[in-house]
């Protein structure tokens, strides 16, 4: 289940955004463009980066065969509006708003929010985005196009946290998708022990 605070809109900027993910908090629109509303996950889900975390046999031969491609923050703004789905689903369903991908895109732009693209020739076909604070990253959505895109972002995602020792990546609410990768509940007091200890470490994503 999630808890929902508010936040005036006149209020929200960039720096607010990443004050809210160091305490616990992440964010959803009401609609494209709707007010945005802060959450807490009751319980959090975390993906873990030791040994626990699980590559299914399929995907990994996937990986080999080498049709997909993956890059690094070549294509932010494309990757974020592929997840928001505007004009795919129905109003109600769309949480990430027009207002909250300006953000997303200043924090881009400042080197805070990073984005994993998976592109088969030139075409994007999958891709995630979230934002990176000391050693946490902040995951906050995918999309997916092409069978195991958007898994095979994750994958990639999970290999560049490793290799730049960070410490805990944030998935917020648990989800089929993501729990076949090992993905692990924790209480919020269990998770915000855990963030306070990553945001003690300096780490950096590029």
């Amino acid at each position: 289940m999630t808890r929902r605070t508010q936040f005036s809109r006149s209020l929200i900027t960039p720096e607010q955004v990443l004050e809210a993910y160091q305490h616990g908090l992440f964010p959803m629109a009401e609609g494209q463009n709707g007010r945005i509303n802060w959450f807490i996950a009751e319980p959090r889900a975390i993906i873990p980066l030791d040994e626990r975390f699980n590559i299914r046999r399929s995907l990994r031969k996937v990986s080999q065969k080498g049709e997909y491609q993956i890059a690094i923050n070549t294509a932010f703004e494309s990757v974020i509006r592929a997840c928001a789905r505007h004009g795919v689903v129905r109003p109600g369903e769309v949480w990430l708003s027009e207002e909250m991908m300006a953000l997303y895109l200043e924090l881009h732009r400042r080197g805070q929010a990073h984005s994993v693209e998976v592109w088969r020739g030139a075409q994007l076909v999958g891709g995630l985005y979230g934002v990176a604070i000391k050693a946490a990253f902040f995951g906050e959505s995918m999309f997916s196009r092409a069978p195991y895109a958007s898994q095979l972002a994750l994958v990639s995602l999970v290999e560049r946290l490793r290799e730049r020792s960070y410490q805990l990546l944030d998935a917020q609410i648990m989800t089929p998708h993501i729990a076949q990768f090992g993905a692990i509940r924790l209480s919020h007091q269990a998770y915000l022990a855990l963030l306070s200890r990553a945001l003690e470490e300096e780490r950096t994503f590029i």
